[in-house]
């Protein structure tokens, strides 16, 4: 059975910082892609990041480029998003997802193969 739990969200204050964590289980993931999306009360699911399978190619939102890093553990079968200089607007719950076309990181409906519960992310300012 597949899972992705995600950790590490948390309230932090405007300038801050977080790391969120997804770890992988049920089969091995380092062939797919594996990203970061957020939900914001009365707004959508959009991409945050995301990181390709092979060369971990990463692609950003324009909302955090600069500001959040996506990295992945292929041994772990874990992805990070560090979050830098957070912002009010950052608040949301966010969520892992793994094996879906970079390319469709802003897409407004990505085909996503697997998502994570998700996991609250609050910036106060």
């Amino acid at each position: 059975q597949v899972q992705l739990v995600e950790s590490g969200g948390g309230l932090v204050q405007a300038g801050g910082s977080l790391r969120l964590s997804c770890a992988a289980s049920g089969r091995t993931f380092s062939s797919y892609a594996m990203g970061w999306f957020r939900q914001a009360p009365g707004k959508e699911r959009e991409g945050v990041a995301c990181i390709s399978s092979g060369h971990g190619d990463t692609y950003y939102a324009d909302s955090v480029k600069g500001r959040f890093t996506i990295s992945r553990d292929k041994a772990k079968n874990t992805v990070y998003l560090q979050m830098n200089r957070l912002k009010p607007e950052d608040t949301a719950v966010y969520y892992c997802a793994a094996n879906f076309n970079p390319r469709e990181l802003t897409d407004r409906r990505p085909i996503v193969d697997w998502w994570g519960q998700g996991t609250q992310v609050t910036v106060s300012s």
